[in-house]
């Protein structure tokens, strides 16, 4: 997902003069073949999170395209003030990538884990929030956002995650992805969740005969609510799934929205998510997912215990 992001990014450069990328203490050899290729629209500005932020807001006043790319955690937590009076008061056309969303700097510690950035930026009028699932969905994720004119965060994952979405996968902003069928039991899912969801859907019609569905939402915010109105009023049960605390989250958007137009159905949902804690452990993503239940096995014992419980 990582690489393809910035192969897209490095694509529509060469076809468009207006775009161009700016980066923060991300190594030498980073993004080597864009600095090559066009290096009068390539910016390494070093350990500047907040100056690239300022940066990329007045290039977008000047009419470029900017592509704003460092860790996650500096991009949301350090910068919090710039994307806040810079981007959104502006309501500018800038795209912030964040390496690393959610557990995936694991072996660093909490202060590079990024489990609340969802919730951060969600708060901000005019942000735009997304969390692709794969390779295949960020090949047309990028290009979909030129024309956005609206500041975007793009939460990447660590790369390399099984494809889930279909090559041809056409990405539009603001819509979610059907990836399997069921109307009774549903996971609402975001981000590489949507890919342990799906194994956890397939376990549970293969070996407990529960038909269940996954509706992948790689737009957390603005909110597919058609999909979200017709999915909520025939599910049985549904369980929201993300990889960010659960104060705040993709889950608490659903619920929100419910609250606010589908009140007699809140009782069907459950979240599944990060507690309201610092990660206190090192190890890698796939460890750290594994301690706080948000695992394949951990879905399927929640689905059943619902439908059980009903």
């Amino acid at each position: 997902m990582r690489r393809t992001c910035f192969e897209t990014v490095l694509k529509l450069q060469k076809k468009n003069k207006k775009i161009i990328f700016v980066g923060s203490d991300l190594g030498p050899g980073f993004m080597k073949h864009s600095k090559d290729k066009v290096p009068e629209r390539f910016f390494m500005e070093g350990v500047s999170e907040q100056a690239i932020v300022g940066m990329s807001a007045g290039l977008a006043l000047e009419g470029y395209l900017p592509f704003v790319n460092t860790i996650a955690t500096f991009l949301t937590r350090r910068c919090f003030e710039q994307i806040v009076i810079d981007l959104c008061h502006h309501d500018l056309p800038v795209k912030l990538i964040g390496n690393g969303g959610g557990l995936v700097y694991a072996p660093l510690g909490p202060t590079h884990q990024a489990i609340e950035d969802i919730s951060i930026l969600r708060t901000l009028p005019n942000m735009t929030i997304l969390a692709p699932c794969d390779a295949n969905e960020m090949r047309s994720l990028i290009p979909a956002t030129l024309k956005w004119p609206h500041p975007i965060y793009i939460r990447l994952s660590r790369g390399d995650e099984p494809l889930i979405t279909k090559k041809n996968h056409k990405f539009v902003i603001g819509k979610s992805v059907i990836i399997k069928r069921s109307e009774d039991f549903i996971f609402l899912s975001t981000g590489i969740t949507s890919r342990i969801a799906l194994n956890a859907s397939k376990k549970l019609d293969q070996e407990y005969k529960v038909k269940s569905g996954v509706i992948h939402f790689p737009t957390i915010k603005p909110l597919d609510t058609q999909t979200l109105v017709r999915s909520i009023k025939k599910a049985k049960k549904i369980i929201t799934v993300e990889e960010n605390v659960l104060a705040g989250g993709f889950g608490s958007s659903v619920l929100e929205f419910c609250s606010d137009h589908l009140k007699e159905h809140l009782h069907k949902i459950s979240r599944v998510g990060l507690k309201d804690a610092f990660v206190d452990d090192y190890g890698d993503q796939s460890s750290l997912l594994n301690k706080y239940g948000i695992t394949e096995a951990k879905l399927v014992n929640k689905m059943l215990k619902l439908i059980k419980n009903d």
